[in-house]
């Protein structure tokens, strides 16, 4: 085989990928994460289940293929590919999400899965979560510089801030009608940096009259 068809076999090959990653991310956006199937990602992409399969040997393999090409333009690719972040930013890629519950279900899911024995997901958010730390660190140096505003250091404050984001996703999959994730973030920035921000705002996003 040349080197010709070696290169066009495998950018086949990784057209095939992302075209299986397109239909799971379209099944998990209709269905929800438990519900999407292999069977039915097969199905959408013109596949046979094995066919699946031999790109991605489980469900569990799939959706961390999937969470992988979400981190490309979420909060990891943001801190990753930009010299200049600021919280700002972090509210944008909070609103983003608000836009995809589904895959902000699939992720809430796989991380909580990960932190049991040996779930094959648990590398991919030990990594991710290790370079959240730093990049989080980063930010709010410089946000703040050395020390935030309630004296702590930007090390100790980058594993509460990623905390919140989190948290924040969980109530709001449990209580969407109740808990406006975007407005949650934003008040949690004016906790945090004291009176430089807007008058925070409720839950559902309306402006809070001064007492």
């Amino acid at each position: 085989m040349t080197e010709r068809q070696k290169g066009g076999r495998a950018a086949k090959a990784e057209a095939r990928r992302e075209a299986i990653l397109d239909a799971t991310m379209a099944e998990i956006a209709e269905r929800g994460y438990r519900s999407t199937t292999i069977a039915a990602v097969a199905e959408r992409v013109g596949l046979t289940q094995p066919g699946v399969l031999h790109y991605f040997p489980s469900k569990e393999h799939l959706l961390i293929g999937v969470l992988e090409a979400r981190d490309q333009w979420d909060t990891a690719a943001l801190l990753a590919n930009t010299t200049d972040v600021r919280l700002s930013h972090l509210e944008q890629v909070v609103e983003f999400n608000a836009e995809r519950p589904g895959m902000v279900q699939t992720f809430t899911a796989l991380a909580a899965e990960s932190a049991t024995g040996q779930h094959p997901a648990r590398e991919f958010f030990t990594e991710r979560y290790a370079s959240l730390r730093a990049g989080m660190a980063v930010l709010l140096r410089m946000e703040f510089g050395d020390q935030l505003p309630g004296g702590l250091t930007p090390e100790q404050a980058a594993p509460l801030l990623i905390a919140v984001i989190d948290g924040v996703q969980i109530q709001w999959l449990l209580a969407p009608d109740e808990v406006d994730m975007p407005a949650a973030f934003r008040n949690f920035v004016t906790l945090l940096t004291g009176s430089d921000r807007p008058e925070p705002v409720n839950s559902r996003g309306a402006q809070r009259e001064s007492p």
